[in-house]
């Protein structure tokens, strides 16, 4: 009888909970991989559109915080529970590094000194498959405190904004968070009421207390306020000895001595430390740069319309020294930033054909798609191996088919800085043609070039919609187009030459020089443009060779060198002009 009552009662439970479970099944759902663009404006015209990978969880975008430094070309390093991102905007450079679970972010300066700045955010990163994740805008705030650029979140267009410009926009966030010696400065603190007739002062009245530091540089030397709330006391100033250390004294006051201590890497101060006297009392050692600037005089007074006690410091400046000294300051800082703008930093390798479209083939059937995306992925793996600094951007990773225009596009959307189509040759009417071939965009200039070019570009005909995509592509479109990439006709030019001198070690090169087509894939990329033809596949020898796969290694390494030769000599150059073209 007990087991009867017993079992309805079991499966009543059991039904209940399988309700419940139901009922709350939304808040135990896996996150869904999602993504934002990211609109960069880097100044002076330039910018560029990225994805910035992420997850959707409950209605909140989680961005990759990887992903998201990628996109804002800085270096990161990741143990799985720990994120150091490196960056080159500020000078010295810094580091922040973000811990999971951990609702702060440390930034380190990298040239070791001690002045590190502490970020809190409201969430703490969390790890997910690998992967370290902030609420998108939690991340736009600590890389906007960190790096004082503006980055903002648009939650109702999942867009993020970023401004990479030399400088922000108003106000600065470069203090913010110091831990030492510099703390935030407080907010100014509210002049009295100014009516009809002249300045109305509130009497003071209570206990002295030092509420701020504040450090006011000037050309001709410096101005220190000690900023107070409470009455007004007795205070006395020993002026600086030959070391250039001077002693403020007031007396019955109080303070925080750790958010009043400051150290200034350059400027007339050094350092300014607080020490609580015994019976009360707060003195204040003042150490300034003799070594750097030579002192004239030094003066004390207090400041009753501000409540401050202000210390006036006083140097012997050579005027003409100073503006020639920040005049070098300004071109250097110009040159910093003109170079790391135009350095080789993104190559983009675009293996042609792919999916439906196979490219030429071969009297074995070797197709040309498979021999282009083996010598990309190689050569892309040799960039990454010598060039860690550089960002490898793949128009196809595998064999899927790309249209024409989009693989440009693609190079344009991740600022890509060199562009490379890598093909294989045919002309079924000269089976004896060997070599490889690099062309560059331009007329066409030989009917053989011509027919390379058409052949390449008749792969648009099985793209959807391809008159309409290609209306107006005809000659006089590429004449336009030519004239468009006139700004990178001479590097894309030495690019070539690089890589055709290269490839003649592996017995791939055929005497006929750089060429001029007009290749669709090269109208769009605004950067320098190459196209490869690494060899033919109409020969039957060249075509073992090209279905090798060491020999289509070696191809890869050979293109390689080019670009090596290349960007040795492109980054001299605008290194030496100081500018980009």
């Amino acid at each position: 009888m007990s087991d009867r009552i017993q079992s309805p009662s079991i499966r009543l439970v059991g039904a209940l909970s399988i309700l419940l479970l139901l009922t709350f099944r939304p808040l135990l759902a896996e996150p869904v991989s999602a993504s934002a663009f990211m609109q960069v404006t880097a100044g002076n015209g330039q910018g560029y559109t990225i994805k910035v990978l992420g997850i959707r969880e409950n209605g909140v975008f989680l961005v990759d915080v990887g992903s998201m430094a990628r996109a804002l070309r800085l270096r990161t390093l990741f143990d799985g529970m720990q994120m150091q991102i490196d960056e080159e905007f500020g000078t010295p450079s810094t580091s922040c590094i973000l811990t999971a679970g951990n609702s702060f972010s440390l930034v380190v300066p990298a040239d070791g000194s001690s002045e590190k700045r502490l970020l809190q955010l409201s969430a703490a990163p969390s790890v997910r498959q690998g992967r370290l994740y902030l609420p998108a805008g939690q991340a736009c705030r600590m890389f906007s405190l960190w790096l004082d650029r503006d980055l903002v979140f648009d939650g109702s267009s999942g867009q993020i904004r970023a401004s990479i410009n030399p400088r922000r926009q108003g106000s600065s966030y470069h203090s913010i968070g110091v831990i030492a010696p510099e703390t935030p400065v407080s907010p100014e603190i509210p002049q009295t009421e100014q009516p009809e007739g002249g300045t109305i002062e509130r009497p003071r009245t209570g206990p002295t207390q030092i509420e701020d530091v504040r450090v006011e540089t000037l050309a001709n030397g410096c101005v220190v306020r000690l900023v107070a709330s409470g009455g007004q006391s007795v205070a006395s100033f020993l002026r600086p000895d030959e070391k250039g250390t001077a002693y403020l004294t007031i007396e019955k006051a109080t303070g925080n001595l750790l958010r009043l201590s400051r150290r200034y890497p350059d400027g007339a101060v050094r350092s300014i430390t607080p020490t609580q006297l015994p019976g009360g009392g707060l003195q204040f050692t003042v150490s300034l740069n003799t070594d750097a600037f030579s002192l004239k005089s030094s003066s004390f007074q207090y400041d009753s319309r501000t409540n401050s006690y202000q210390l006036y410091v006083m140097s012997n400046v050579d005027v003409e020294a100073l503006r020639r000294s920040e005049k070098e300051r300004m071109i250097q800082q110009q040159l910093s930033r003109d170079v790391n703008k135009w350095k080789l930093d993104a190559v983009v390798i675009d293996a042609g054909h792919g999916g439906k479209d196979p490219g030429a083939l071969g009297t074995r059937g070797t197709r040309e798609k498979d021999v282009a995306l083996n010598i990309a992925s190689d050569l892309g793996m040799f960039i990454k191996q010598k060039w860690p600094d550089v960002k490898v951007i793949y128009t196809r990773r595998d064999d899927r088919f790309i249209q024409l225009n989009e693989r440009g596009r693609i190079a344009n959307r991740y600022a890509g800085k060199l562009f490379i189509s890598i093909h294989c040759n045919s002309t079924p009417t000269v089976t004896r043609a060997r070599g490889a071939e690099v062309y560059i965009l331009g007329t066409h200039k030989t009917p053989a070039a011509l027919n390379v070019a058409m052949r390449e570009n008749s792969v648009i005909s099985g793209e959807e919609n391809y008159r309409e995509n290609y209306k107006g592509f005809s000659d006089e479109y590429l004449i336009m187009s030519s004239m468009a990439q006139s700004a990178f006709a001479m590097q894309s030019t030495e690019l070539a030459q690089d890589v055709l001198r290269k490839l003649d070690r592996y017995g791939n090169y055929n005497g006929l020089g750089v060429r001029q087509a007009g290749f669709m894939v090269l109208w769009t990329p605004s950067m320098p443009s190459v196209l490869v033809e690494t060899g033919y596949l109409s020969n039957p020898e060249e075509e073992k060779l090209l279905r090798n796969r060491e020999q289509q290694t070696k191809i890869a390494y050979g293109i390689f060198q080019g670009l090596q030769q290349y960007r040795s000599r492109y980054e001299t150059r605008q290194l030496a002009a100081g500018n980009g073209e």
